[in-house]
């Protein structure tokens, strides 16, 4: 054969071969879950051309701005890390801590404060290692950053005089919010948390993440996953909420849409049921992956300031499923 018959055949492999399992699975890993610049992952409206991410952006932005003079900058040091934040200072003795999730900075955690506000905690929001004004490059999905959320607690029971830290969690912020709730060190005066659309495992949601970006679930999800478990040590598939909610103790109000496509309505159960803390799981008839919120507002916030009322009230919260047909 003639050298331009097996260039041609070495061009035919490696796009049929060598691309699929080597560069597309990289390029997915570095799109998904590395900060490869500054300006990525930057404090602005995440998804200008989603409707409903934009109003959410802008209502939050509105609630931030009626509340300017209780705000201040806020900063700590997280191992290396050195992270940023905004604190609302509303004059009571207990914060809750708002953790957006992946690609989103402090600047949407703004939609998800105002419950909080009403039922008497001050609020932080931050931005994420990896994320805003934050140092770091890696995500991964909690298993590291959740250290850095013990750390912000830390500040604002030690430095800032909050008795009680709450937790608010959306998607990746939510494993975030329930790895630093079960560390082995996690303080006494954390006292529970909400999470909207916690999946089991992101490995689950990295396979519909896949098939979004229109590629091979082979190999590109063992490939990514084996990234992962190189640059942060965490393994998607054999950790994540699933393999830790057993060992939480403070309350847990769980906030699941039934359209939801990463974090699946089903398992929404199965964390529930392997759960032993105080608990209530509470179903919504709309709303995509982490829009809850904007298709059901006034029920949304309500529920949260239900269920911290039972907290604050006598410490008891009455278990259950709520699925309104």
């Amino acid at each position: 054969m003639s050298v331009w018959i097996w260039i041609l055949i070495w061009v035919a492999a490696f796009f049929l071969v060598i691309a699929p399992f080597i560069l597309i699975p990289a390029g997915l890993y570095v799109i998904l879950l590395v900060r490869t610049r500054k300006s990525k992952w930057r404090r602005k409206c995440s998804l200008p051309k989603d409707k409903e991410i934009t109003e959410m952006f802008y209502i939050g932005m509105e609630w931030a701005e009626k509340y300017r003079e209780q705000k201040r900058e806020v900063d700590v040091y997280s191992g290396k890390y050195h992270l940023f934040g905004e604190y609302f200072d509303f004059g009571f003795d207990k914060a809750a801590i708002i953790i957006a999730g992946r690609t989103e900075t402090l600047l949407y955690s703004y939609y998800f404060a105002e419950p909080y506000r009403a039922s008497g905690y001050n609020i932080l929001v931050i931005d994420n290692r990896s994320h805003g004004r934050s140092d770091g490059r890696l995500n991964s999905l909690g298993y590291n950053e959740h250290r850095d959320i013990l750390r912000w607690a830390q500040m604002l029971h030690d430095d800032l005089g909050n008795r009680q830290v709450y937790f608010h969690g959306i998607c990746i912020g939510a494993s975030n919010a329930l790895f630093a709730l079960t560390a082995d060190d996690a303080p006494d005066y954390l006292q529970g948390m909400t999470s909207e659309g916690m999946f089991v495992n992101f490995y689950e949601s990295l396979r519909h993440h896949i098939r979004e970006f229109r590629q091979p679930v082979f190999p590109c999800l063992e490939e990514v996953r084996g990234y992962l478990k190189l640059f942060t040590g965490y393994d998607i598939k054999k950790d994540g909420p699933i393999f830790r909610i057993h060992k939480l103790k403070k309350p847990i109000l769980m906030l699941q849409s039934k359209e939801d496509k990463y974090s699946l309505p089903h398992r929404a159960k199965e964390l529930y049921a392997k759960c032993g803390a105080p608990k209530r799981l509470v179903y919504f008839e709309k709303g995509a992956h982490s829009h809850i919120k904007i298709n059901a507002p006034e029920k949304y916030d309500q529920v949260i300031v239900d269920f911290l009322r039972e907290i604050c009230d006598n410490g008891i919260v009455e278990n259950g499923i709520i699925d309104d047909k």
